[in-house]
């Protein structure tokens, strides 16, 4: 009789593979473009503390928030935040300096896009 083994020399090798991605974003829409929106670009232009107010609820913040000194930096900083936007505090800053009413009606066509 012969005798045969069914011993197992080895385990089965699972490989799993994971791509590492950093996720971020761009925004969907440049700074400049605010003729995409003109509802958003006419209020920005001529009630912008009326588009901050929204802008800040439509980000869970009080409305009252965008008349505070350099807040829409950071209230920019957060809605990049939320959708994984890439940039940095320093963009951030320079939009909001330079071109106020453009970064703001950015952030107002990005959250209704994304909203």
């Amino acid at each position: 009789m012969a005798f045969q083994s069914n011993v197992v020399n080895s385990q089965p090798v699972v490989v799993t593979q994971y791509t590492v991605s950093s996720g971020l974003s761009d925004w969907s829409t440049d700074v400049c473009d605010c003729c995409d929106d003109c509802g958003i670009c006419l209020c920005g232009t001529f009630i912008p503390c009326i588009l901050g107010c929204k802008v800040a609820q439509d980000s869970g913040e009080c409305c009252c928030l965008p008349f505070l000194p350099g807040v829409s930096i950071a209230l920019r900083t957060s809605i990049r935040s939320k959708y994984n936007i890439s940039g940095s505090v320093c963009d951030d800053w320079v939009i909001m300096v330079c071109l106020p009413a453009c970064g703001l009606c950015q952030m107002a066509r990005e959250q209704k896009m994304r909203g």
